[in-house]
């Protein structure tokens, strides 16, 4: 149902969809770090921050010229590859280089 959503945060948006920790790394810069995405220890997408569309500083600049940024406000960009659909019962691993892994089951409740 994503695809027929012309405002993606419904889709992305449901409870338990976004997943940050144990902690949020403050003294890190994106520039050119590595994104590893594995399902089920398959990697899906493997792709460096300085591919995504837009970069960091300019989605940055957009998001605060609509609604004010505060300190801890976390943008979510998205992923700069192709994603892979997910079922219940994956388990899903997110690296990104200089930060470390986040991994987490896909349940369907």
């Amino acid at each position: 149902w994503q695809q027929n959503d012309l405002q993606w945060w419904r889709a992305k948006s449901c409870d338990t969809f976004t997943v940050l920790g144990p902690w949020v790394e403050t003294d890190f810069d994106p520039g050119e770090a590595q994104i590893q995405c594995r399902i089920n220890d398959e990697v899906v997408q493997n792709q460096n921050i300085s591919d995504l569309l837009y970069g960091v500083p300019r989605i940055i600049e957009f998001v605060s010229s609509l609604i004010t940024l505060n300190p801890g406000d976390v943008i979510m960009t998205g992923t700069p590859g192709r994603p892979k659909d997910m079922f219940s019962g994956d388990t899903v691993e997110v690296e990104i280089e200089g930060i470390g892994i986040l991994s987490n089951p896909v349940i369907n409740e």
